[in-house]
């Protein structure tokens, strides 16, 4: 296939079996850049991001926890819709049902977020490798019809695992009400700047921009380091 072909077409994305797992996705504004898009170091930071890794310790006790991470952003994406988020918890229940015990325990309850959303798989490529020499990419989706904005990712998901080599996506839907259609979290294959090189080139442009203002499909995006 010529690369022209590839720009306009995307393969098929090799979806795999979606995990059995409940989700809790937890966002702060510890202290956020206000115009830039890097996020410089914090001494507020830092030491909320201490008192959070000690909370998850707590929350990976439980029996209803598989495992807790906490990110902290390197850069985020300067939109006004952006959620400004500097610190990121992702929490994995054993299965959906149990996400509701797990938010009332008090370590959940002290970790006090500014958002929250429970969620469920819908969508994964690979089991995401969460070592602490990884780089993440949390992209945030708003559509006023969210089976259309799953359509389009599936129309546009081949593009990152065969033009930008991406092998773990996963994909996060809200359970109940959430200004986002779906949260997607995705480890990123090499460096940052190689990937952002890769969102530059046409074919980025040509096979998943335009698609995504054509379904009028909105995303934020915050790039982070695990702790």
């Amino acid at each position: 296939m010529s690369t022209n072909q590839r720009t306009h077409t995307n393969p098929p994305a090799p979806y795999v079996e979606t995990s059995p797992y409940g989700y809790l996705y937890a966002g702060f504004r510890v202290d956020p850049p206000r115009r830039v898009p890097f996020v410089p170091r914090s001494s507020r930071r830092r030491q909320a991001l201490s008192r959070y890794r000690d909370l998850t310790q707590q929350l990976k006790a439980l029996d209803e926890v598989i495992g807790a991470t906490v990110y902290r952003a390197v850069a985020i994406q300067p939109f006004v819709e952006s959620p400004r988020f500097d610190v990121i918890v992702l929490i994995e229940t054993t299965t959906p049902d149990t996400i509701a015990e797990v938010q009332a325990a008090p370590a959940f309850q002290q970790l006090n977020p500014d958002f929250v959303m429970a969620a469920r798989n819908i969508r994964r490529l690979g089991d995401i490798d969460r070592s602490p020499s990884g780089t993440f990419l949390f992209n945030h989706f708003t559509s006023d019809d969210p089976d259309r904005a799953l359509r389009y990712f599936d129309s546009v998901a081949g593009w990152f695992t065969h033009d930008a080599e991406v092998d773990d996506i996963a994909l996060l839907g809200p359970i109940d009400t959430s200004p986002y259609v779906f949260i997607n979290q995705v480890r990123l294959p090499g460096t940052l700047a190689g990937f952002v090189l890769d969102l530059m080139r046409p074919n980025f442009r040509n096979s998943v921009y335009r698609k995504m203002r054509a379904d009028r499909i909105g995303f934020a995006s915050i790039i982070c380091k695990p702790l």
